[in-house]
């Protein structure tokens, strides 16, 4: 966990002065890939285990969640862990905020072994920087970002993750409202009960 946590500190630093490009690899803590795999494919969850992940996770997260850092709900996929821009990004960012790491591992620590699919999201306000041509790379990368970290952790396998990059084309609230647009820059770690 302490080189994971140094690791994003460091990158996060680099990436701000421009020494590192935002998609340089953290260092590997396991051994070789697969090697440590011990479930084959991929596998669902029932409704009862998802309720126990869910009891777990506000039991580990009830302040972050009473503030709005995260949220957990229900979805046709699964249960859903949003993680909220403001808490874990800064503005137009794919580094993590190295404040948040603790939460984070929380976070990992509980989820199963089981299928899960890490999904960025961002507002409908255009970006074109440097680093992303648009919101399609930076829900990408985000996704990407915090996947990375979930792997540090024995219970998440790279064979049971998918990520995918949303940009604004699901939205949980309207565009409208500044507050609406706060709550759609999120990273979703859906955990499927139908993979």
């Amino acid at each position: 966990r302490k080189k994971a946590e140094l690791a994003v500190s460091i990158q996060s630093a680099f990436n701000q002065m421009g020494i590192f490009e935002p998609h340089s690899k953290l260092p590997v803590t396991r051994g070789p890939i697969g090697s440590d795999l011990k479930a084959e494919g991929s596998h669902a969850l029932t409704g009862e285990a998802l309720d126990s992940v869910k009891l777990q996770l506000r039991n580990a997260a009830q302040p972050e969640i009473d503030s709005g850092v995260i949220a957990i709900h229900d979805s046709p996929s699964g249960l859903v862990i949003s993680l909220q821009e403001a808490g874990f990004f800064e503005s137009g960012a794919a580094g993590i905020r190295p404040s948040t790491l603790p939460l984070l591992n929380r976070i990992a620590s509980i989820l199963p072994e089981a299928a899960l699919r890490v999904e960025g999201h961002t507002d409908d306000v255009p970006i074109h920087t440097d680093q992303y041509a648009s919101n399609w790379e930076l829900s990408s990368s985000r996704a990407s970002t915090i996947a990375r970290l979930l792997l540090f952790h024995a219970n998440v396998h790279a064979k049971q993750m998918s990520i995918a990059g949303y940009a604004e084309f699901h939205p949980v609230a309207s565009n409208a409202t500044q507050e609406g647009r706060a709550r759609n820059r999120r990273v979703d770690i859906v955990l499927l009960s139908n993979p």
